[in-house]
């Protein structure tokens, strides 16, 4: 099964989509994106044992190829759907809550 999940940039303005299918032992990786660093890694093969630490993490290790900041939140759009088509994490309680954000409400101008 495929598991989809749509990442909005708000601080940057991109919107991106990303799309996961389990082959075997890697997870199939897809995002389509308007953003160029992200475009330089938008497919991957992800070993299922190198999404578990935020060291030695496939799928970090491509956007910091790539330069991406690290505030970027494809990267953790992308492990959140590897841990979803692995089972670590339900896609019941992901549709349920609906989204996961980070909200700059108390900054101070």
């Amino acid at each position: 099964m495929t598991t989809t999940v749509n990442v909005d940039s708000a601080i940057c303005n991109f919107k991106h989509k990303i799309t996961g299918t389990m082959e075997g032992d890697k997870i199939i990786i897809d995002i389509d994106s308007p953003c160029k660093k992200i475009q330089k890694f938008a497919h991957m093969e992800v070993p299922m044992g190198e999404t578990m630490a935020i060291k030695d993490n496939y799928v970090m290790e491509k956007a910091q190829e790539q330069h991406c900041t690290p505030t970027c939140l494809v990267p953790a759009g992308a492990l959140h759907v590897c841990w979803m088509e692995m089972g670590m994490l339900s896609k019941g309680l992901a549709k349920k809550v609906g989204s996961v954000s980070v909200n700059f409400d108390e900054v101070e101008p």
